[in-house]
């Protein structure tokens, strides 16, 4: 069902990005990604031939539509087809809102939010030639808000609104739209290292072989939005 398809994923240079493309590419997908450092993508480039050969590594900024268009038409120009898009690059900068700066303020909406309409407008003609699929990464925090979490908070809590009305929009092209909410992920988010310590919690394989169960269920079911999260918290 998905193999010999192709997905392209945004911030796949490490975290929860790369583990999806590991995970895809072991079970046949070929795999597209993009990053803002050319430095970074050409090496996870390289590391991820390990999985399969059918890899294509992309710079582009999410926060620049034309960016995400070059992207795509890369995509099709190497694979000739585009399937599934996983809207996963995000940041986060964690202040009280009277010391969040308006740059700040910008930089995750526009990264977080804008950046998630600039992938599907980019790539929704394609998807609906291939009646494919699209996935974003939101997170807990879409729903549940917190101290110093203002401008994360807004950002994620607009791509699970923007995904769940996208949704409505694409399913009369058959396109799936499903958004994902994880809670705590052994990655790099936040500047965390990480470590043994951080064994409790979502792996980034975890993140990919969900991904794949999605992308694999009978067509006639749609998961639109799913909570995702740690069994035992800080275990």
């Amino acid at each position: 069902m998905i193999q010999n398809k192709v997905a392209y994923i945004t911030g796949g240079t490490k975290g929860i990005g790369y583990g999806i493309a590991k995970i895809l590419l072991e079970n046949g997908v070929s795999v597209a990604f993009s990053g803002r450092k050319k430095d970074d993508v050409e090496k996870v480039e390289n590391e991820l031939k390990q999985y399969s050969q059918n890899i294509l590594g992309l710079v582009s900024d999410v926060k620049r539509l034309e960016n995400e268009s070059d992207a795509v038409k890369n995509i099709i120009k190497k694979f000739g087809r585009l399937d599934f898009v996983i809207a996963n690059a995000g940041l986060g900068i964690f202040k009280p809102v009277d010391e969040l700066s308006s740059e700040e303020w910008n930089d995750m909406i526009e990264t977080n939010l804008t950046g998630v309409f600039h992938t599907l407008k980019a790539s929704i003609e394609e998807v609906k030639k291939t009646e494919g699929y699209y996935i974003t990464i939101s997170s807990l925090a879409g729903a549940n808000f917190f101290e110093n979490g203002t401008g994360y908070n807004a950002s994620k809590f607009g791509v699970v609104g923007f995904t769940q009305a996208a949704m409505i929009d694409l399913r009369k092209y058959n396109i799936k739209s499903t958004v994902i909410m994880p809670g705590s992920v052994a990655t790099n988010f936040n500047g965390n290292i990480p470590s043994e310590k951080d064994s409790w919690k979502i792996q980034p394989d975890d993140m990919g072989n969900l991904v794949l169960d999605i992308l694999k269920m009978n067509p006639r079911v749609l998961p639109s939005k799913i909570e995702f999260r740690a069994t035992k918290p800080n275990a």
